[in-house]
């Protein structure tokens, strides 16, 4: 029997960059080819992520609960509170439901392979402080220069596609038999 190990591969970039669309089209693109795929989103607005404020969950963690889950015809819904919890800690947990990719949204500064989202001119020094860029999408044609990683437009369906051939070519991998 093989212990499976997910793929994780992060979407990054600063605030406004795509990165939630650009991770829709890849979860919807490696779901349609029968590849189990779980999420991590870094909320990185400032805040904690709102929750529905008159559901029973949300009341059991106003109430002092330290976490909450939910389960109803097969949808499960997991909300904690008073918790600061690395990086590290939320992929044990989200490995639970046995994916064979793990798709980070944010967490920029992390050492997974990741797809660089720039906006603009400004977003530039990001390729001197992100590390393990593997492809970059680009807003604005001034910015389609020759990077040392293929690099997209950010309308071009080919970023996608490449993205998600280059997550399935890493695919279980590194699974390791037993």
């Amino acid at each position: 029997m093989a212990l499976v190990k997910p793929f994780i591969f992060q979407v990054v970039g600063y605030q406004n960059s795509g990165k939630t669309t650009i991770s829709t089209k890849l979860i919807k693109n490696l779901t349609d080819r029968g590849t189990k795929t779980v999420t991590i989103k870094h909320h990185g607005h400032g805040g904690k992520p709102a929750v529905p404020e008159q559901k029973d969950s949300s009341r059991h963690l106003s109430s002092g609960a330290l976490a909450s889950l939910v389960e109803g015809s097969g949808r499960m819904i997991l909300q904690a509170d008073h918790l600061s919890i690395s990086l590290e800690k939320q992929i044990e947990l989200i490995k639970f439901f046995q994916p064979d990719v793990i798709l980070i949204e944010g967490y920029k500064y992390k050492d997974y392979p990741k797809l660089l989202l720039l906006r603009n001119k400004e977003d530039l020094p990001l390729l001197d402080v992100t590390t393990n860029i593997c492809a970059v999408g680009y807003w604005s044609e001034e910015l389609n220069n020759d990077y040392l990683y293929p690099s997209f437009s950010i309308k071009d369906d080919a970023m996608i596609h490449w993205t998600a051939e280059f997550i399935l070519k890493n695919v279980h991998k590194n699974d390791e038999k037993s």
